[in-house]
């Protein structure tokens, strides 16, 4: 990506390599819009409650220092119960393969039909910060300490 920084916020240039030609380029349904769309590359049912891994038909080459991230459409999870297993799917910048979509039907009574070339997913590319990982014996006191998992409450209707 050629600046990330630029005033029109462009951010560059993903290269994308169609494995399928018989499949549309991913591109954006609106110029300002963050992720581009990915299609299924193959028709599929799923059943409520099931998961399929469905291939979209393109590869990329994100640079370093980015990820490439994989989000449900929202559009098909309010209308269908249709979301990712894994969401956001993480595509690593060494990554060249297929990008594939770990789809999940969420409705509990409704199948799912994907149509060969039906937008699944959508992609986004966001910078990245590399960490080197040390190993320490105390990670020092915070206010929170280890309080997770609704330690800090608020959710009290809704068990």
């Amino acid at each position: 990506m050629s600046d990330p920084d630029d005033e029109n916020g462009t951010g560059g240039v993903l290269r994308v390599r169609r494995l399928d030609r018989g499949l549309p380029l991913p591109v954006r349904a609106h110029a300002t819009d963050a992720g581009i769309d990915l299609h299924a590359a193959h028709d599929c049912e799923l059943a409520p409650g099931h998961r399929a891994l469905v291939g979209t038909g393109v590869a990329v080459a994100v640079p370093a220092g980015y990820v490439g991230l994989v989000h449900p459409r929202s559009g098909l999870a309010a209308r269908a119960g249709l979301s990712i297993v894994n969401a956001p799917g993480t595509v690593d910048a060494g990554y060249r393969g297929e990008i594939k979509v770990n789809l999940v039907n969420l409705d509990p009574t409704e199948p799912v039909r994907i149509g060969r070339g039906d937008r699944i997913a959508q992609f986004l590319v966001q910078r990245v910060e590399l960490w080197d990982v040390v190993e320490v014996d105390e990670l020092g006191e915070t206010d929170r300490g280890e309080g997770g998992h609704g330690s800090t409450g608020g959710h009290h209707r809704l068990t």
